[in-house]
C-alpha cells in the first residue's frame, strides 16, 4: 500500500508539473503589420520553446474583435500602437497594460497629398480622407495644431485604409491619411495627381510606437512568463540586426510575402525596438521612460479627435516591472 500510495503521489505530482508547464502559454491577436514579425521569428527560431514557453499568434485586423477576446480571457496579449490602445471603447477598467514595445513607425504612417498641397495649412477647407483612429490621422492632427488649425477646419471623409488608391484617385480629395504599403501604392499608381508625402511618422520619432499589451490578471499570476516572452522577442530583434537575411526569410511567409517584398515593407517604414530602445521607452519603476510623455501627448490628441472617451494616464497604463528585470546578459543564447 505504501508503494502504491507513493506511486500515486508521484503520478499526481507529475500531473501537476505537466499542468503547470501547459499553462506557460501566451495567446496573441494583432493587426497584420510587419512590425510584429519578431514574434513569429522568435517562435520559428525556437527561442520561446527553449524558455519553456508556447506562443500562439494570429492576425485579427478588427480591433473590436481583439478587445472582446481580451475581455473574455480568450487571449493574454494584444499588440498595437499606443494611439489605438487608447481609443474607444477603452476605459480605466478595460483589460490590458503595456509591458514593452516591439517597433516604432519611422515613415510607415503618414499623409499623402496632391501636388498643389505643400503644407498642412494648405488643407484648410479641403476634403481629407482618413480611417478613424489610425496613426496617420494623429500625425495630421498634430501638424494642423502646429499650423493653428484642427481637424474641424477640414472636410473629413471616413474611409477604409486599404481603399487609399481608389479614394485618392478622386480629384476632390486633397489628401489621405494612410499607412504602408498603401501610401507607396498611391504614390506609384496615381502620377497624374503629382502625389507626395506631406508628412510621416519619420518626422515624429517616438510618437507612433507599437506596444505589448497584456491582461493584468495573467501578468500578476505569472510575471516570469512575460519575462521569458521579452527575452525571446528581443533575441529575435537581435537576429534582425546580426542576420537580416535569416530574419526576413523566417518572417516573410507569415505575411504571404516573398523576402524581397517583406524587406520593402519595412525599409524606410519602421524600426524594431531592441532591448535597449524598449527599456528607454518603458523605463523602470520610479523612473518613467520616454514613452510616458508620448502616451500623454497622444492621449490629448485622441480626446480632441473624439476617438477616446476617457483620459488614461501613462502611469496607470504602463507597467515597467517586467522589462526592468531583464539585462543584456539574459538575451545571450
Amino acid at each position: 500500500m505504501q508503494r502504491l500510495s507513493r506511486a500515486l503521489g508521484l503520478a499526481v505530482g507529475l500531473l501537476i508539473v505537466s499542468s503547470a508547464q501547459a499553462e506557460e502559454r501566451i495567446r496573441i491577436l494583432c493587426p497584420t503589420w510587419s512590425g510584429f514579425a519578431p514574434v513569429f521569428v522568435a517562435a520559428d527560431q525556437g527561442y520561446f520553446k527553449k524558455l519553456g514557453l508556447t506562443v500562439d499568434i494570429k492576425f485579427e485586423d478588427e480591433r473590436p474583435n481583439v478587445m472582446a477576446a481580451m475581455a473574455r480571457g480568450d487571449i493574454e496579449m494584444d499588440m498595437r500602437t499606443i494611439g489605438e490602445y487608447q481609443g474607444r471603447p477603452r476605459g480605466p477598467e478595460t483589460p490590458g497594460i503595456v509591458i514593452g514595445t516591439i517597433d516604432q513607425s519611422l515613415g510607415g504612417d503618414g499623409v499623402i497629398a496632391a501636388g498643389s498641397i505643400t503644407s498642412a495649412a494648405d488643407l484648410k477647407g479641403k476634403t481629407v480622407a482618413s480611417e478613424p483612429n489610425i496613426p496617420g490621422r494623429l500625425l495630421l492632427q498634430l501638424a494642423l495644431k502646429k499650423a493653428g488649425l484642427s481637424l474641424a477646419d477640414l472636410n473629413l471623409k471616413d474611409i477604409s485604409t486599404p481603399d487609399t488608391v481608389a479614394v485618392f484617385s478622386d480629384s476632390s480629395i486633397a489628401a489621405v491619411a494612410t499607412f504602408q504599403p498603401f501610401m507607396s501604392q498611391a504614390l506609384e499608381k496615381l502620377p497624374a495627381r503629382k502625389p507626395h508625402i506631406l508628412l510621416s511618422s519619420k518626422d515624429y520619432p517616438g510618437l507612433i510606437v507599437d506596444a505589448l499589451i497584456v491582461r493584468q490578471d495573467d501578468l500578476a499570476k505569472a510575471p516570469d512568463k512575460y519575462r521569458k516572452f521579452l527575452i525571446g522577442l528581443y533575441r529575435a530583434i537581435d537576429l534582425f540586426k546580426t542576420d537580416r537575411t535569416e530574419f526576413i526569410a523566417s518572417a516573410a511567409p507569415h505575411f504571404d510575402l516573398d523576402p524581397a517584398a517583406f524587406a520593402e515593407s519595412i525599409d524606410g517604414s519602421l524600426a524594431y525596438t531592441d532591448f535597449e530602445t524598449a527599456s528607454g521607452f518603458i523605463g523602470k519603476p520610479g523612473a518613467p521612460g520616454t514613452l510616458y510623455q508620448s502616451f500623454d501627448t497622444v492621449m490629448q490628441l485622441n480626446l480632441e479627435n473624439g476617438v477616446a472617451d476617457h483620459t488614461l494616464t501613462a502611469a496607470q497604463s504602463i507597467d515597467p516591472s517586467v522589462i526592468a528585470k531583464l539585462s543584456r546578459a539574459d538575451l545571450r543564447p
